[in-house]
């Protein structure tokens, strides 16, 4: 039957034999991400983009460098891993597809600071005072050192946490 039909229907097989290989790789590489950098970096950085160049002798194959994103600390540590990163890339993908990676700066988001704890507060000398107390009747000496160190701990925390509150 004739007439026409919404472009919508048509789109995904074009766009699939367009972008089939390009997207498909940079899912692979998303996928694996952990076992290419590894798991220390794996958190620290994050593939954002493939660069596709075709040849100029005309041949099919085409070569990919890729964008990875991460703060300028990592980025240097990862510029003596370039080499390792990009074997196990290629690896994955075989005949040495991707061919160079580029370190991108990473903007600093609230995300990156979630993590580190705001350093602790020195004990007023009522808390110390109230430390001693209750721990005077213990009578070994390294349960007591152990006691006090949690003890010093929850009243910095508490401490910490009802100035948040005000």
């Amino acid at each position: 039957m004739y007439g026409l039909k919404p472009l919508s229907e048509k789109i995904p097989a074009i766009a699939d034999q367009a972008f089939a290989r390009k997207f498909v790789m940079l899912g692979r590489i998303l996928t694996h991400w952990q076992d290419i950098v590894g798991d220390d970096l794996a958190n620290k950085t994050q593939p954002v983009k493939l660069h596709y160049r075709k040849t100029k002798d005309g041949s099919k194959r085409a070569t990919a460098s890729l964008d990875i994103s991460t703060s300028s600390a990592n980025a240097t540590m990862l510029h003596y891993r370039k080499d390792l990163i990009l074997e196990r890339l290629n690896q994955i993908f075989g005949d040495r597809w991707i061919t160079a990676i580029r370190f991108v700066p990473a903007e600093a988001s609230e995300q990156d600071f979630k993590g580190r704890p705001e350093p602790r507060k020195t004990l007023t000398e009522n808390d110390k005072l109230y430390l001693s107390e209750v721990l005077g009747a213990v009578e070994d000496p390294e349960l007591k050192a152990r006691l006090e160190s949690l003890g010093q701990a929850m009243l910095q925390d508490r401490s910490r946490n009802s100035k948040q509150v005000i």
